[in-house]
């Protein structure tokens, strides 16, 4: 690590030392970008998303150590490994008193198609759903990196990455054991859909804070990357 970069470190962890840590723990693409401008906007520092995502082989053996550790440097994260089962156990028991925002779709239906529309449009051919072999010659902040995260959060067949009943499993069990461990602890988490208004309110009521807003800020949708 450079010494810019360690200086920045420490600063932010100075920043925020003692301040109270919120983890969107919603699965990817349950509009977790949404949150996260939400938040921010809120006043609260974010976390950086691609060096958390780097933790993720971590989170597959379980060791939580360096995700505990990363956490001290902003005050909210989202997406993975946050956003991977077991992930919220860890860090409720590191940070006490954390607040937990579970994000969720209409259906699960709609978040299947959500997730395999945006990695269609991002590593498939035409927008269609990635297979083996387009995961393993995807780029994302390395060749082959898609692939990896696919092995280590899906235990799909090699031939078939997206199965449909695997992942809406994945889905709903996550939703479901969120909810469970949470279950005699309402004042910790609150379960949102960005689509609905009224629980941009409700978050807000959940955090602590007001805002002029009355509603999730919009973010443009993906296009499709055309790819031969």
């Amino acid at each position: 690590m450079n010494l810019r970069k360690k200086a920045k470190l420490v600063s932010s962890y100075v920043k925020v030392y003692g301040k109270p840590k919120i983890f969107g723990i919603g699965a990817n693409k349950t509009g977790s970008t949404s949150l996260k401008i939400a938040v921010k906007d809120f006043g609260f520092t974010i976390g950086d998303q691609r060096e958390a995502e780097r933790l993720c082989t971590k989170w597959a053996y379980r060791d939580f150590g360096k995700i505990i550790k990363y956490c001290y440097s902003a005050q909210f994260f989202q997406d993975i490994p946050f956003s991977l089962p077991f992930s919220y156990v860890a860090l409720d028991h590191a940070f006490k008193n954390s607040k937990f925002i579970l994000t969720i779709r209409d259906d699960s239906e709609q978040w299947y198609n959500s997730i395999t529309k945006f990695h269609g449009n991002k590593w498939g051919v035409n927008g269609r759903t990635p297979t083996m072999q387009d995961l393993k010659k995807a780029d994302y902040y390395g060749i082959g990196n898609p692939w990896i995260f696919n092995r280590l959060m899906f235990n799909t067949p090699e031939n078939d990455p997206y199965n449909k009943k695997i992942l809406i499993d994945f889905y709903e069990n996550h939703n479901q054991s969120v909810m469970e461990y949470f279950r005699h602890r309402p004042d910790d988490l609150i379960i949102i859909n960005v689509a609905k208004n009224e629980d941009y309110n409700r978050l807000c009521n959940f955090l602590g804070v007001k805002s002029d807003e009355y509603k999730f800020p919009w973010r443009k949708k993906s296009t499709r990357i055309k790819k031969s």
